[in-house]
């Protein structure tokens, strides 16, 4: 199973599902199945990464992009 914390900088993926704790927030950010989202930047060490969903641009953690499911 592939998520969104194995995507690389400036590559796009499709959400294929949300799992975990923070499902809801997830989803209520835009990352519902069928979204394309983009990683448009990573900090220094990897994380927080920055992505692109939905036309809106989102910081997230690791613990919460290993909750998003790829296609």
């Amino acid at each position: 199973m592939k998520t969104l914390s194995d995507v690389k900088t400036k590559s796009s993926a499709i959400v294929k599902g949300v799992k975990g704790s923070d499902t809801l927030r997830l989803l209520e950010m835009g990352f519902t199945p069928g979204s394309k989202v983009e990683v448009v930047r990573a900090a220094p060490l990897g994380f927080p990464i920055e992505v692109k969903v939905r036309g809106y641009l989102v910081s997230l953690r690791k613990s919460e992009a290993e909750c998003i499911e790829i296609k």
